[in-house]
């Protein structure tokens, strides 16, 4: 059997001790708050369970991040953009991607803090490019009701320029698609998903199309390109045409318009389901709390990225296990380490 190289395990010990570098909470309790919540991320476990193996009450770990999160979160956000920009040395111009991920708790609704009515919910949005295979976080922004998706994709777009990026092209799925958006977007080269029920054309498409919306003054309605494509949909032995529908202001074919919004829109669903990998589990409700947890586990995703092409995700998350041993509890490390070890032997044997 011939194994592919795998990361040298000082660089995969650093980036345990980085990780508690940068929950740097303040307190007595602060190294075991800290190791409770990437102990969570990497085993995909519950905060409040991790946090009895470090002698801390899970009241305590939701009082540390209560009071310290919001300067905690900045902290991890400045650390994953630093990654970017580290892959990213000498690129000036790129594509972005914008989209939203909704995360859902069942139990007591928070009323005032998510994005849904219900306040069961929040959207995390993020900016992202892709650059030599891999996907990186540019912007992030948290979205809470009231707020409207031009002022996400209007935040996302300021950080990323803060960045001392220009942006090509920016891509949107359709969640997106209003006439405020479309018009702060038209300063760059855009692709936009559109519901096909809003500009009711059910037919194959690339022409002038204009928006009429009776929110808007006749002046504020934006002009664009549209395109409209068919697929072919089996259901039940019957087939049938369903339609789908792109706004852009590229002067390139159809073809290639298609291409490219999922050239570069595609990828951003990838890196949420690889977020959403390492983010624990809590019954707080938390904001700041869930909002840390959420943004620490995209931070662990970032830090995957410097090593993808060498391992996987699940390879990467149980070799920082391994050759992180003080991050855990020494009364029940034998037993995960052995537990990991087994699973990573299979891992790898099936390389």
């Amino acid at each position: 059997m011939v194994t592919s190289g795998l990361p040298h395990q000082n660089n995969i010990q650093q980036i345990g001790y980085k990780l508690l570098s940068m929950l740097n909470f303040k307190g007595k309790k602060g190294e075991e708050v800290a190791r409770t919540l990437i102990s969570a991320c990497l085993w995909n476990d519950s905060v409040e369970s991790k946090s009895r193996a470090y002698g801390v009450s899970p009241q305590t770990v939701r009082n540390y991040v209560e009071e310290q999160g919001v300067e905690v979160i900045e902290k991890l956000l400045e650390s994953a953009r630093k990654i970017s920009l580290k892959v990213l040395k000498g690129v000036r111009e790129i594509d972005v991607s914008i989209d939203w991920t909704t995360k859902t708790w069942y139990g007591r609704p928070v009323g005032g803090l998510g994005s849904s009515e219900e306040g069961n919910s929040w959207n995390y949005a993020t900016a992202t490019t892709k650059f030599n295979g891999k996907v990186l976080l540019l912007a992030f922004v948290t979205q809470v009701k009231g707020m409207t998706k031009e002022e996400i994709v209007k935040a996302l777009v300021e950080q990323v320029v803060a960045m001392g990026f220009k942006i090509r092209l920016i891509t949107l799925d359709a969640g997106f698609y209003t006439v405020d958006v479309l018009n702060f977007i038209s300063q760059f080269k855009y692709i936009v998903a559109v519901p096909v029920g809003d500009v009711k054309v059910y037919e194959e498409f690339d022409g002038d199309y204009t928006t009429n919306s009776k929110r808007h003054r006749r002046d504020e309605q934006v002009k664009f390109r549209l395109l409209v494509y068919s697929k072919e949909k089996v259901r039940r032995k019957k087939k049938s045409l369903v339609y789908f529908a792109r706004a852009t202001n590229l002067d390139l074919s159809k073809r290639e318009v298609l291409d490219l919004y999922n050239k570069v829109r595609g990828p951003i669903e990838t890196s949420y389901r690889n977020i959403k990998a390492f983010l624990p589990f809590t019954s707080s409700t938390k904001f700041v709390f869930r909002t840390l947890i959420f943004v620490l586990a995209l931070v662990l995703y970032s830090l995957y990225t410097i090593f993808k092409g060498e391992v996987g995700r699940e390879e990467f998350r149980l070799l920082l296990i391994l050759l992180f041993p003080d991050l855990f509890n020494p009364e029940n490390f034998t037993f995960n380490v052995i537990e990991t070890l087994i699973y990573t032997i299979d891992l790898f044997s099936r390389r």
